[in-house]
């Protein structure tokens, strides 16, 4: 069955094209004009991907509160900003809602394609790993590959699949230093350090809800970072 990707767009001929080069590389496309629809229609089915503009209609922050009623509901589902607004601040804030890529409109088609694809193949890889172990733990940190689930102390951790990838590469080797480099290139996504910055922050912010102790991602000032290794 081919991956349903939902487009939240509101200018119709641009969720026409949007939605007609993901048909012709075989996906399964729905459209939605405003943040209301999205989110009713997400209710009763999540898609396996969501591609959501900021500003929808009059609702000028709309992307970004759908973002986090998505993620609310999935923890895990791939989400893509696709978007004019191309401020640091609205990108900053985007991922810190839990997107995992965030493209703006003037990239081309090819280029956002290949970035879909990769998230695509990044949420297989997670769920049919290739490695023999498929549970990591590390302390108090447990990552399960097969099911693509992170437990800190027995507790839950909803992140999100480039967040998972981030965690799983510091964790593989603790007390090796990636640099975001590496970081971008395990989780498969082109980001500029800001971005990678916020992500690192993001997970942080998420192990320290459920243990204000939380220390174990160390930075490496003018290198990277580290998993603490005990």
């Amino acid at each position: 069955m081919p991956h349903h990707i939902a487009i939240v767009e509101d200018e119709a001929a641009l969720a026409a094209n949007y939605r007609d080069a993901l048909q012709r590389q075989g996906f399964r496309v729905s459209v939605h004009r405003d943040r209301q629809s999205a989110s009713a229609a997400f209710l009763r089915q999540l898609p396996d991907l969501a591609i959501i503009d900021v500003g929808l209609g009059d609702d000028i922050e709309g992307g970004f509160e759908l973002c986090r009623e998505l993620r609310s509901l999935s923890p895990e589902l791939p989400i893509v900003f696709l978007t004019a607004r191309d401020s640091e601040l609205d990108i900053i804030s985007g991922l810190r809602l839990g997107a995992d890529d965030y493209l703006t409109k003037n990239i081309s088609q090819t280029h956002m394609l290949a970035r879909i694809v990769a998230l695509f193949r990044r949420v297989r890889a997670l769920r049919e790993p290739e490695l023999r172990e498929h549970v990591i733990a590390q302390g108090a940190l447990t990552l399960n590959l097969e099911r693509m689930t992170a437990q800190w102390a027995g507790q839950p951790v909803p992140l999100t699949v480039t967040e998972f990838w981030m965690v799983h590469t510091l964790a593989r080797h603790p007390g090796h230093v990636k640099n975001r480099q590496q970081l971008m290139e395990s989780a498969n996504v082109v980001l500029d350090d800001n971005t990678i910055t916020s992500h690192v922050k993001r997970i942080r912010r998420k192990f320290e809800t459920l243990d204000a102790t939380f220390s174990a991602i160390e930075t490496a000032y003018g290198m990277g970072y580290r998993w603490r290794g005990d």
